[in-house]
């Protein structure tokens, strides 16, 4: 036992000094050439100490989990939305369901302000903020039957700050469905490999959900195999199609990929979890870790260097040409997912409560899973950051700033201070395949040219295109799986408001109010979809915003939830642990919010924007980057809009967090008068381990 200890103190230290030694560097460094493989050092080091100590300790210590108790999957299997499902499966399917455009995005976007500012936001904000969150809704929502976070908001804050939560939840739900969408279509827009590729994993998964519930019940390394084979074969048929006569059936405007995202919304919502949405994302788990795992691998391999400055002059000036604003706040909204993110409380409040078999999983699937996807943006953010500055605002800035020829994106861009030539501009083009790279906004050709560069360093410059549509099919397909579960989630809201007003739509499985609420669901993202497809200043330029705001937001209400239910269940001195992160995500983000709203600059405040734009309609010119009219009064109805859900979600979330604070004042001066709606103690009969590989007891 001593050895034993002994060693252990060994490891862990050793872990602490890699962690230490990368932070260092990185903190440290001024004017040298620093190696990306210390940003994945910091990384790792920080994600090994805080699952390994922090995370246990609030399972065990706070939370105090219970192998015991039956959790809702197991007493209400019902094999359409209550179903026990293997760890391994649900970790693939949480992760999947949380790892959407937000890491893959945000720090590319943000590394416009340099790459210090988000590594520090990335990896301190999921340890301390984002997988505490993410656990202790899981666990809370397990203990109340799987109950949505606007529905626990109801029960357990009353009826005015949780109809509030409710709304609020609900609605950005819905702003966040449409931009995790309009990335989809920003990726496979005319890029019939990527679209080949991804419409293969939806028959993969049938034939998955299938073989493990039907044919071969519990063979999950058997699936496993099968369905990692077939999509290696998908990925590599994606490029025989591109080069085949069968092109042009797969190559698609971003309008016919918006009716197609729409109806595959649907249709996933409505099916059992077991037949498409499990199998699926637990699929495209397999090539989201492996990508990243090879990606961090390629970092340690081929130790490319961050060309990107540690902090830029646009984190101070605030004038950036990717995004406006100064590094506070808007470094904290645009890096959403990765750090602290609303929306993965929805799916630990939504699939997942619904599917977990044993409440001591919590830990693994909840904090586990998130610092899954933090690596997700620190690989990003890394790509992002070891490209050549010049063609990475070449590629993120909008049409309308830099232009549309090498030449004028060229002169533009050198006069930023970033020097790159036409010719480089265009034999970056070249190099993946694609005839141009300029204005690639959305964040996911930036991610997948930083890619290309990694891999083709460790496996020859000659597979650069190979490598870079390989990237865009993986960011589809990250992306895309949380599209389906969100949709799925929504679908929920959306039933368990309709249910405090009209009783069956309480039973989430009921089949009217199933296919109603999935239809208007989808119908609602559908429209910022297009609206973003048809956005004259860049629709993710213009929608990113708000979808960070809207996301931290939801995040303060899932805090104030946490804290709330931690004070009423007794647990008033572990309050900080939720509190802590909740003060600093609501002084951020109501901070955006209030910029984004009453600001006297048209590219940060959109009542200034609408206002520029009228006046100019009012006079008969058209601004840049507007082309007509008709773009003219687009920018205007689309500003309108962003204004107005800023400021109502704002309101929405303050009624919430001072009513939030008002229950929690009650409870203590007056315990007696709390009431708590968890869910009577069963006794569970399965037996499955906590974590990933069973434990000598637990066997």
């Amino acid at each position: 036992m001593r050895t034993a200890n002994v060693r252990t103190i060994v490891v862990w230290s050793l872990v602490a000094l890699i962690g230490a030694a990368g932070w260092s560097v990185l903190a440290l460094s001024r004017g040298e050439e620093v190696s990306a493989a210390w940003m994945v050092a910091a990384a790792l080091g920080s994600y090994a100490i805080g699952y390994r100590f922090y995370s246990k300790f609030i399972a065990h210590k706070v939370l105090k989990v219970d192998a015991t108790r039956a959790t809702p999957a197991e007493r209400l299997d019902n094999g359409i939305d209550f179903h026990p499902t293997d760890r391994r499966v649900l970790l693939g399917h949480h992760f999947a369901a949380i790892a959407g455009a937000g890491p893959l995005v945000g720090p590319v976007l943000a590394a416009q302000m340099g790459y210090l500012p988000g590594t520090i936001w990335i990896i301190v904000g999921v340890i301390f903020a984002g997988a505490v969150q993410d656990m202790v809704v899981l666990f809370f929502s397990t203990r109340r039957d799987g109950r949505s976070l606007g529905q626990m908001a109801r029960e357990e804050i009353g009826p005015f700050g949780g109809a509030a939560a409710l709304l609020a939840a609900f609605a950005i739900m819905i702003i966040l469905l449409g931009v995790l969408a309009l990335v989809i279509v920003n990726a496979l827009a005319a890029s019939p490999w990527g679209t080949f590729s991804i419409a293969m994993t939806i028959p993969i998964a049938l034939l998955m959900g299938f073989y493990l519930r039907v044919l071969r019940p519990g063979r999950v390394s058997e699936v496993s195999l099968i369905g990692v084979a077939l999509l290696l074969l998908a990925l590599v048929s994606g490029r025989w199609v591109a080069e085949s006569s069968w092109a042009d059936t797969f190559t698609l405007a971003p309008s016919t990929l918006v009716i197609w995202l729409v109806a595959y919304g649907f249709i996933a919502s409505i099916l059992p979890v077991w037949m498409l949405l499990a199998p699926r994302d637990y699929l495209s788990t397999f090539m989201k870790i492996g990508t990243i795992i090879l990606l961090a691998l390629g970092v340690v391999i081929a130790l490319p260097t961050l060309k990107m400055d540690p902090v830029t002059d646009f984190a101070s000036r605030g004038d950036g040409p990717v995004f406006a604003g100064s590094l506070f706040p808007f470094v904290f909204i645009t890096i959403a997912c990765g750090a602290l993110s609303g929306f993965h409380s929805l799916i630990s409040s939504g699939t997942t409560p619904k599917m977990i078999q044993k409440e001591t999983q919590v830990r693994m699937i909840g904090y586990g899973s998130m610092l899954m996807e933090s690596s997700v943006a620190i690989m990003a953010l890394v790509a992002a950051s070891i490209i050549d500055p010049g063609l990475y605002f070449a590629m993120n800035a909008p049409a309308g700033a830099i232009g549309t020829t090498v030449e004028s994106a060229s002169q533009v861009v050198t006069g930023w201070g970033y020097s790159i030539t036409p010719g480089e501009l265009a034999q970056a083009a070249k190099n993946v395949e694609e005839a141009t790279l300029l204005s690639r906004t959305g964040g996911a050709p930036t991610l997948a040219v930083g890619v290309s560069e990694i891999f083709s360093e460790v496996t020859g410059g000659s597979l650069k295109a190979f490598w870079y549509h390989f990237a865009i099919m993986f960011e589809a397909l990250f992306i895309l799986t949380a599209l389906d579960a969100g949709t799925r989630v929504g679908r929920f809201m959306l039933q368990d408001m309709l249910g405090n007003v009209y009783q069956p739509f309480r039973n989430v499985s009921w089949k009217p109010g199933l296919v109603v609420t999935s239809a208007a669901v989808c119908a609602l993202w559908g429209y910022f979809l297009w609206v973003g497809v048809h956005e004259p200043l860049g629709g993710i330029n213009q929608l990113f915003p708000i979808f960070g705001i809207s996301n931290q937001l939801l995040a303060a209400v899932a805090l104030a939830v946490c804290t709330t239910l931690l004070v009423k269940s007794g647990r008033l001195k572990w309050a900080w642990i939720t509190g802590i992160p909740l003060a600093w995500d609501a002084t951020v983000t109501l901070t955006a919010s209030w910029q984004k709203v009453f600001s006297s600059d048209p590219k940060v405040g959109f009542f200034k924007q609408r206002s520029v734009f009228q006046d100019a309609i009012d006079r008969g010119e058209v601004l840049p980057p507007a082309k007509t009219m008709d773009d003219m009064h687009t920018v205007v109805t689309n500003s309108t809009v962003d204004g107005v859900l800023s400021a109502v979600l704002a309101l929405l979330i303050v009624v919430v967090i001072a009513d939030a604070a008002r229950v929690c004042v009650r409870h203590v001066r007056r315990p007696a008068l709390s009431t708590l709606s968890e869910t009577p103690y069963v006794e569970s009969r399965i037996v499955a381990p906590a974590g990933l590989f069973p434990t000598g007891k637990e066997k």
